[in-house]
């Protein structure tokens, strides 16, 4: 009867091909009469510069710019006569522009120029037009039948704008993006792939076939040609990110690099100037005192630096600096006196990606333990759905020194996880302990190395370590029983498993705790207590006030929608009282909801079997790294990549369960693809939402106007 009922679904699938050719006739329709409507809607337009007419805040200079000189009067009319509701602004083209840098000076070129610029229509409507981007030109104005329209320029005193004008009523072109084209493209072909009767729902995952293996290592390696590219242009373009300005902080971003030349130098502190005022002050922690130093005009009092004892330190992990950061700088000095520092993108961008990689990997090895069958289809899904709610979207979007211990941290942990959990599937060097199932002992030092490497990233991540009693409980049990200790072999089998276990702990963690003690005179300070930021850090914790809000908003925090581009913004964050928020689009259960069914992973212990301990410890591990977060560092978006991947490491199997048992219900498939493309949809949204840290609308202004201008005009 099963046979029948497959050969039958076989029968009703639809062949790619076909797909493909449906799939390319919407594409072509919505790109001709959906995403040119406004072309079609202006055909009768009458274009006009009428009543032309520059307000007193514009000055129009020698070079072709407009220069704002008061913000308040900073505006364009012009008459319209009704014909349509599009307008254009006349701007600078892209040669011309670039011919008209030369002739301003390097301040006015980093600071005052706009290439992008912010414009307000009377009608309240706000716009992004870029000179890159002659679609982006094009507004939507309200239906007028005769009148003025005044376009107001949105940008400070003093700012250069390569605007020429303004016509009204004109007639939108046709334009055929293959841009959109190329999004839609692809979106249709994951739709296709992944539709509820494709092959890949078929296909279990089979880690030795070639096939699938070439498949991995095509999507990582087009990862990695990506990398690549990325770190040659930061390394490239790199310069020092340090900013010094009389009566305000110093804000110096190269905190990995000054370590590194510290440790070349010989000593722990870093080589940067400490203000006499400053060293003088009773409590250099206390933000008023600081604050009335820096009214006073002294400068190189730095922020988000640590400062003991008369130097300046980085409370940063220092293992990044020892494994990227000095070696490039040792490597450079044989070329270049003193050597060249590495820019952190650099750093950041290879560490994720090879976190991207051991994600993956690591994913891929928890399905095989607990999910006999599992399809690719389902495995493929879940590698992007433990990715993204892992946080790490976020670090190839913010790839400051921020993100470094996190990036570093998590390709550790992944990588670690990945190898505990092959280490009972190892052949090499296996030892059983007084009858435990046999364990690769390489794996299992290998792994021990990685998550005790976390504690010189970022600390918090080391607490991994407890997830070992729940992946060698036999082997631990048996190392405690007294039987394992008569037997001479079985005590050596002991003896190696415990010295597999600590030694490469020991390795890592003697230098990490030594550097803490020349640097703070413990073992365990790190110095995040001594950080000069916005609170005075030796006394602070989150009030218990506001610990509630703080753990929901973590978790279900919700998303706020808007109508314009990129429909969807930060959420605020508010608490009864005062302490550290930075606004995030939502929480974590918002934005990732699978992540929720991590909650289920203590009720099926039958279901997920042998590693059911291991997910339930790494599930109350999230809590309390959740609860740590909150209370410690407050609430911020990357304190996500802490506890987000306990959660998503569960809720990946809890998930591939569900659509494992229900294999031959459609619905349960298209329910899974759906909120996989929800979760897609807002991971994308997020990067392009206006007001994050390092925003693309003031990073890559171009990039985040030229997809703005695809929904613009739409109807």
């Amino acid at each position: 009867m099963s046979t029948v009922r497959t050969r039958t679904a076989n029968n009703r699938r639809t062949h790619p091909l076909a797909a493909a050719f449906v799939a390319a006739l919407i594409i072509v329709l919505v790109e001709c009469f959906f995403f040119n409507a406004a072309s079609f809607a202006s055909r009768s337009a009458s274009p006009t510069q009428a009543g032309l007419k520059f307000g007193p805040g514009l000055e129009q200079t020698g070079d072709g710019l407009l220069r704002v000189s008061d913000a308040t009067q900073a505006y364009i009319d012009v008459s319209s006569n009704g014909s349509s509701d599009y307008a254009h602004v006349d701007m600078m083209s892209a040669g011309e522009y670039r011919k008209t840098l030369p002739t301003l000076t390097q301040e006015q070129r980093n600071e005052q120029v706009r290439e992008s610029v912010h414009v307000r229509l009377d009608d309240g409507s706000v716009h992004n037009v870029d000179v890159l981007v002659p679609r982006s030109a094009y507004l939507s104005m309200s239906s007028t039948s005769g009148g003025t329209v005044r376009l107001w320029v949105e940008e400070p005193v003093d700012s250069f704008i390569p605007i020429t004008g303004l016509e009204a009523n004109v007639r939108v072109p046709f334009q055929w993006n293959w841009g959109q084209v190329a999004v839609m493209a692809l979106l249709a072909a994951v739709l296709i792939a992944f539709a509820p009767r494709s092959r890949l729902w078929r296909v279990e995952l089979n880690t030795k076939a070639k096939s699938q293996r070439a498949a991995f290592f095509i999507v990582m390696a087009v990862l990695g040609v990506y990398t690549a590219v990325q770190i040659f242009w930061q390394i490239a373009g790199a310069a020092p990110m340090a900013f010094h300005t009389a009566g305000r902080y110093s804000y110096d971003y190269d905190q990995y690099d000054h370590v590194a030349q510290a440790l070349l130098n010989g000593h722990v502190w870093l080589d940067l100037p400490v203000p006499q005022e400053f060293s003088q002050l009773a409590n250099p922690y206390d933000t008023a005192s600081r604050d009335e130093l820096l009214n006073q005009g002294v400068t190189h009092i730095y922020w988000d630096y640590a400062y003991h004892d008369g130097h300046w330190y980085s409370y940063f992990g220092v293992l990044p600096a020892l494994l990227l950061f000095l070696p490039y700088r040792a490597v450079t000095s044989l070329f270049v006196p003193g050597g060249l520092m590495l820019p952190n993108a650099s750093a950041e961008l290879l560490l994720m990606s090879g976190a991207a990689v051991f994600a993956c990997l690591l994913v891929v090895r928890v399905l095989k333990l607990t999910v006999p069958k599992v399809s690719v289809a389902t495995t493929s899904l879940l590698c992007c759905a433990f990715v993204i709610g892992s946080n790490m979207p976020y670090f190839w979007h913010r790839t400051n020194f921020y993100s470094i211990p996190f990036s570093s941290s998590m390709l550790l942990i992944f990588l670690g996880l990945w190898l505990w959990l092959g280490a009972g599937t190892a052949n090499k060097r296996s030892c059983s302990v007084g009858g435990a199932p046999a364990v690769s002992l390489r794996h299992v030092a290998a792994g021990a190395l990685c998550i005790a490497a976390t504690a010189g990233c970022r600390p918090t991540f080391a607490l991994t370590a407890v997830l070992a009693f729940a992946i060698f409980a036999p082997q631990i049990g048996a190392v405690f029983r007294r039987s394992t200790w008569r037997s001479p072999d079985a005590r050596r089998s002991a003896c190696k498993f415990i010295a597999a276990m600590l030694i490469p702990a020991i390795v890592i963690m003697v230098p990490v705790v030594g550097y803490n003690y020349l640097r703070f005179g413990s073992f365990t300070d790190f110095g995040n207590a001594y950080q000069i930021t916005v609170a005075d850090m030796t006394d602070f914790h989150t009030s218990p006030k506001n610990m509630p809000y703080a753990v929901f908003y973590y978790l279900f925090l919700p998303l706020t929608f808007s109508s314009r581009f990129p429909f969807l913004q930060l959420t605020p964050a508010p608490t009864p009282t005062w302490f550290f928020t930075e606004t995030t689009p939502g929480g974590l259960f918002v934005m990732t909801p699978l992540a929720v069914l991590a909650l289920a992973v203590p009720f099926l212990r039958k279901p997920i079997g042998r590693l059911w301990a291991t997910l339930t410890s790494a599930l109350a591990l999230g809590v309390l790294l959740l609860v740590f977060d909150a209370y410690v560092g407050g609430f911020a978006w990357r304190y996500f990549a802490d506890f987000a991947w306990c959660f998503m490491l569960g809720a990946i199997v809890v998930t591939a369960l569900i659509v494992q048992r229900a294999r031959h219900t459609t619905v349960v498939r298209v329910v899974f693809v759906a909120v996989m493309l929800y979760v897609v949809i807002v991971c994308v949204a997020s990067h392009f939402v206006v007001g994050r840290d390092d925003a693309l609308v003031n990073n890559f202004p171009s990039m985040f106007v030229a997809v703005d201008s695809w929904f613009s005009l739409l109807p």
